[in-house]
């Protein structure tokens, strides 16, 4: 019996989550953590009966405590709450699917536990990987990548020699707006941004997706987990996500994951590895595909993504700043307080103000994002 906690239970990768361990018995949740969705947080808990739960905000959790008092289940609330969740002594392998910064913490003491990792937070490599990878050296833990692009480059280099990796072709959809120039994202509304073509995420990464700043983060996560040089991740935009990434070595094989998009196969293969298990889901018909095709970026367009290799390669406390900034500034469209090309100029702005931190502590990456949040709140929009 494999034992799992799941930091971010109510969300996308979360609630995917449980639908794989509802279809496996020999898994077992023995903690949940949800920022502020108690709702269905309740109906999780009621179900999957796991010993300890942990809300981020305070108020809901004193909420949901009263909810479930007929129930023998210890409810913790704020960071600390989610350090307890992931460091449980039961715990196998912890998922960590919440989003944004407040997922580094809980990351970082759950590898110190000896857990293993089924990394779906972005912003834990993106942020403090130079912390991260030599910690999980360090305390010998695993981190399986959960997202589908890394989970099929990490798939890719099964049995292969790292040292012969040529370059990373890791794949984009192009998101809802592939195509279009810069004219012609004037006046975008969240509603179309939100409007993914092939993918079912969460609001945030579904923004993050249309203005290709996903696929930067993921450029800058792809350099941690594989070790490898910024010059040797490209990016291939793949408008039919079939292809969910590559790995070309020096003697110019190409090795690919193959698949239907949905996040449920990388989410069990994490939680399995390196077994494979029977899956309901939707199999690939090569007989229906007829055909696939590959494009090179548009940076000047989608400029995140440029600005991402940018940061990424000066490194230091720089990549936070892109971080910080595009999730402030995500949050602000998605309240229509700002427009969709504000989205790029808020993080040019951020990164432009930046004093750069070289190995910067966690507590150095923690008081850059507060700077850069505090910044925003100066610029003329």
């Amino acid at each position: 019996m494999k034992k799992v906690s799941i930091l971010g239970s109510t969300g996308s990768i979360g609630t995917q989550t449980l639908e794989i361990v509802r279809d496996n018995n020999d898994l077992e949740v023995v903690a949940l953590v949800a920022n502020s969705s108690i709702e269905l947080l309740e109906k999780q808990i009621r179900e999957f009966k796991p010993r300890l739960v942990a809300v981020y905000n305070e108020e809901k959790a004193k909420e949901l405590q009263a909810n479930i008092k007929d129930l023998d289940i210890i409810v913790l609330a704020g960071m600390d709450g989610m350090i307890e969740c992931a460091t449980v002594e039961e715990a196998d392998v912890v998922v960590t699917a919440v989003v944004g910064m407040i997922g580094i913490r809980p990351t970082i003491e759950a590898i110190k536990a000896g857990k293993e990792i089924a990394l779906a937070n972005k912003e834990t490599l993106v942020t403090a990987g130079h912390l991260i990878m030599p910690l999980a050296k360090e305390h010998n833990v695993n981190i399986y990548p959960v997202d589908s692009e890394h989970s099929a480059i990490f798939q890719s280099l099964n049995g292969e020699n790292t040292k012969e990796i040529k370059q990373i072709l890791l794949t984009a959809s192009g998101g809802p707006f592939r195509g279009r120039k810069i004219e012609e994202l004037v006046g975008i509304r969240p509603e179309d941004a939100l409007k993914h073509p092939n993918w079912s995420m969460g609001r945030k990464i579904t923004i993050d997706s249309a203005t290709m700043v996903n696929k930067g983060l993921e450029v800058i996560e792809a350099k941690w987990l594989f070790d490898v040089d910024f010059d040797q991740v490209k990016v291939v935009v793949h408008p039919q996500s079939i292809i969910h990434s590559m790995v070309e070595y020096i003697d110019g094989a190409v090795m690919a994951q193959l698949g239907m998009p949905d996040m449920k196969l990388p989410i069990q293969y994490a939680l399995y590895y390196p077994e494979r298990r029977i899956m309901n889901n939707d199999k690939l018909d090569f007989y229906k595909v007829s055909n696939l095709t590959f494009e090179e970026p548009d940076m000047d367009t989608f400029r995140g993504l440029k600005l991402a290799y940018e940061v990424g390669k000066q490194g230091g406390s720089l990549p936070t700043v892109y971080n910080a900034a595009n999730e402030r500034a995500v949050a602000m469209f998605l309240d229509n307080k700002i427009e969709f090309l504000d989205i790029y100029r808020i993080i040019e702005e951020c990164v432009n103000n930046h004093k750069n931190i070289d190995n910067p502590t966690l507590e150095q990456i923690l008081k850059t994002e507060d700077e850069t949040y505090a910044y925003i709140e100066t610029i003329e929009l």
